[in-house]
């Protein structure tokens, strides 16, 4: 595996509202940066800052002053019941197949709740608002669902319309109270990052629900730890138009379980129990999640960076690095061979969320998602008194 370094770098400090993966793309020649939150909330309030900047390289666009950013057009929210866009969106993970970009996919991170998304019987869909976990904000505040759903423009990303929900997890396998006490999710599937190889995309995410039917009285911790917390799954770039269903989750051997079945989650990026890892739900145990996955030119290899959930509310001080050496993710095992990940940053007494890598100016000649030998760490610093998105290393990377 390849070895790296990281090295203290002249601070940079994003100028908006982060709370997800960087979506970048090439557009038009310039680099096209997405970030924030858009759409409905009951917990935390409605987003209205999903915008993005523009810049000759990523290091020039991530530089751009808050009056350079620029709100898209985006679908409105539905009346709970109905079909359409529900719950709160950010966009995590961009793909263009036109070298202008003015054709762009977006897989975006959704979130619900049982007052926008209830539970339907007719088709098995959206939550019931029964024994349902304390969340973030303490008695009376409810955990969110999340999702991963798809929205295309032909504009460049000026417009956007809905294509629906590309991944899920069902409401049987949400784990509720009194068995859930981590203050987030109850289950579901998030934070997307998305790669082409071949004629497919591959979606990266993190993976919270149990994995089978869940039930107080016979939720297993070690069953549940199991089903999580890195997968992946793919669809083939031909059917981005209508992603509804067409996604396959890997189930252990081939890219084969269902958009809303149980799946299995990529071993080498699961901490064993004997150190510290277990089910999300228990709130008190270790696991990576948030990938951003990158393809290195230098390395010629995947690399792949994660937060990791040490204790409850999501908290976690470190940010750590995996590499996979095989350019076709379709061939075999290919996208389950990651290396085990190793410690890149830690910051006592912070919380580091959404961490990525993205070229320096360098190396943008390349893409917007691709590497070269030096890069840039971003990362979301919760500090005990100032949280910023923003970039104080650089990593060098060296083949061995």
């Amino acid at each position: 595996m390849p070895n790296f370094r990281i090295e203290p770098a002249e601070p940079l400090v994003y100028a908006s509202f982060v709370d997800c993966n960087l979506a970048a793309a090439r557009v038009n020649g310039s680099v096209r940066v997405f970030t924030g939150k858009y759409g409905e909330d009951p917990v935390w309030g409605a987003g209205s800052d999903l915008r993005y900047v523009d810049g000759s390289d990523p290091a020039d666009a991530l530089a751009q002053p808050l009056e350079a950013f620029t709100e898209p057009h985006l679908p409105a929210n539905a009346e709970p019941g109905r079909p359409g866009l529900h719950g709160a969106v950010w966009f995590e993970s961009l793909y263009s197949p036109e070298a202008d970009g003015r054709r762009l996919y977006a897989l975006y991170h959704n979130e619900n709740y049982p007052q926008t998304l209830p539970w339907d019987p007719a088709t098995g869909r959206g939550y019931r608002d029964r024994d349902w976990p304390t969340g973030l904000r303490g008695a009376g505040s409810a955990q969110a669902v999340c999702r991963i759903g798809v929205m295309a423009s032909t504009d460049g990303g000026e417009s956007w319309q809905d294509l629906g929900i590309l991944l899920e997890d069902l409401h049987p396998r949400l784990v509720l109270a009194p068995t859930n006490r981590n203050y987030t999710f109850p289950g579901g599937v998030g934070d997307p990052s998305a790669v082409v190889s071949g004629d497919h995309l591959y979606v990266f995410f993190g993976e919270y629900g149990y994995p089978g039917d869940y039930r107080a009285e016979t939720w297993d911790a070690a069953t549940e730890a199991a089903g999580q917390c890195v997968s992946v799954a793919r669809i083939s770039l031909a059917d981005l138009d209508e992603p509804a269903g067409r996604a396959r989750r890997w189930d252990g051997t081939a890219f084969a379980a269902a958009p809303d079945a149980a799946g299995a989650p990529i071993r080498a990026l699961q901490i064993p129990a004997a150190l510290g890892g277990g089910p999300v739900s228990a709130g008190d145990r270790s696991f990576y999640w948030g990938p951003s996955v990158s393809w290195n030119v230098y390395l010629e290899c995947w690399v792949m960076t994660l937060a990791r959930v040490d204790s409850e509310f999501w908290a976690g001080d470190s940010v750590w690095l995996s590499f996979n050496p095989h350019a076709d993710l379709g061939e075999g095992a290919n996208s389950q061979d990651w290396s085990p990940p190793r410690l890149l940053l830690r910051k006592p007494g912070h919380t580091l969320w959404y961490p990525a890598l993205q070229p320096v100016r360098e190396s943008a000649q390349g893409g917007a998602m691709h590497l070269g030998s030096t890069a840039r760490l971003w990362v979301k610093d919760l500090g005990p008194s100032v949280h910023r998105y923003l970039s104080e290393h650089v990593v060098r990377f060296e083949r061995t």
